[in-house]
């Protein structure tokens, strides 16, 4: 995609981006009661492969969220009986965040509430359209942590 000097198409693409985000992050919290990364950690946590823990940074990495802002989140919810971080039995200088029997539970009454999130917001796409979606979406993913401004700068 070639940009021009105004921004064109790229420039109310990644405003577009920018705006769902910012729309998702408010739909979940008003309709949820949870934040959009305390629901991605649920979700992480809860993935197969995930149930004896997994380290902070691995956590952080999967989701592309900020040390800090995890950080907090992670706090938020260890208040809230949701997670634990317990040491690691591989090496025990290092923790790992687990999702708690509670966090379980509370992810397993979500998923009616995700269900019919998903089914609302999706509701204007076609399969087809979500399965181009998507692939944009991982294209662009790909593409975004492959940007290094440096060398051009310098």
């Amino acid at each position: 995609m070639i940009v021009n000097e105004s921004g064109g198409i790229p420039n109310r693409l990644f405003f577009r981006l920018f705006q769902t985000g910012n729309i998702l992050q408010r739909q979940v919290q008003n309709e949820m009661g949870i934040s959009a990364v305390q629901w991605a950690v649920l979700g992480a946590l809860s993935r197969e492969g995930f149930e004896d823990g997994t380290s902070f940074n691995q956590l952080k990495e999967y989701l592309y969220v900020s040390r800090q802002n995890l950080d907090g989140v992670l706090k938020r919810m260890e208040r809230d009986g949701h997670v634990v971080r317990i040491t690691d039995p591989q090496d025990r200088r290092a923790r790992l965040v687990k999702l708690t029997d509670s966090g379980q539970k509370f992810w397993n009454q979500l998923q009616d509430t995700i269900t019919e999130f998903y089914q609302q917001a999706l509701q204007g796409l076609s399969f087809d359209d979500g399965v181009s979606l998507l692939h944009l979406l991982k294209k662009l993913q790909h593409e975004l942590v492959q940007v290094s401004l440096t060398s051009e700068n310098e």
